[in-house]
């Protein structure tokens, strides 16, 4: 089952509309996408109403889950727990924070924040996350993600490891662009394979924790 729960759209720095990316991953065999744009504040409204007003169109004709999400991205730390909040006021499904990554120079502490946030479900991409972040995120339910994208996908494995050690739940994403940047099985397994998990992580990565995260939502598969 092809779930993914972070990629973009037009909207932000995509490549395609919400309605073709979604199209292109329902035709890939997808059962679940995510829309997660890049918002902070004074964005948020106005890509949540476009977002969710393409996302129905696409349940109401096609037989996929589109989940109108958000990527809060590069906020001050103090100001996630609130802006997470203020999203699912708004519509949003999903709020995915961008992570810790070391490819690019994200506030140090957005990671702890995110973790911490009752409103946040996935900590994207979150680089050298601490011991104590990820048994933060176990206790909160913030699942962590092992990621497709180039440049973030390289601390993986130091994710995975801490996940497994704290009983924090993984999420396989791809962080998509673009459509080439979307996931397939062998994609995804070889993600998880990469990342130094077992059969029976990749297991619970790939077709245990998704059902987990979408069984939040207004609409299921």
């Amino acid at each position: 089952m092809l779930c993914d729960f972070h990629t973009h759209t037009f909207l932000s720095d995509g490549a395609l509309s919400p309605l073709e990316l979604i199209r292109r991953a329902h035709v890939c065999g997808y059962r679940a996408i995510a829309l997660t744009d890049h918002v902070a504040l004074g964005s948020m409204a106005r890509i949540i109403e476009e977002i969710g007003q393409d996302c129905a169109l696409a349940r109401a004709y096609w037989d996929i889950l589109a989940i109108p999400g958000v990527e809060l991205t590069h906020l001050p730390p103090q100001a996630i727990d609130d802006a997470a909040r203020k999203a699912k006021e708004l519509g949003a499904w999903l709020v995915v924070v961008h992570g810790e990554t070391t490819s690019e120079p994200v506030e140090e502490g957005t990671n702890l924040a995110a973790v911490l946030s009752s409103s946040v479900d996935i900590l994207a991409h979150p680089g050298l996350i601490t011991p104590e972040e990820a048994k933060i995120a176990a206790q909160k339910g913030v699942f962590l993600e092992i990621t497709a994208r180039h440049g973030h996908c390289l601390t993986n494995e130091h994710v995975a490891h801490l996940a497994l050690k704290s009983g924090a739940d993984l999420i396989i994403n791809s962080d998509a662009h673009d459509s080439p940047d979307l996931l397939t099985l062998e994609s995804a397994i070889n993600l998880a394979r990469a990342a130094g998990l077992d059969e029976a992580a990749s297991r619970q990565a790939f077709d245990v924790n998704p059902l987990t995260l979408i069984a939040r939502f207004p609409q299921r598969l």
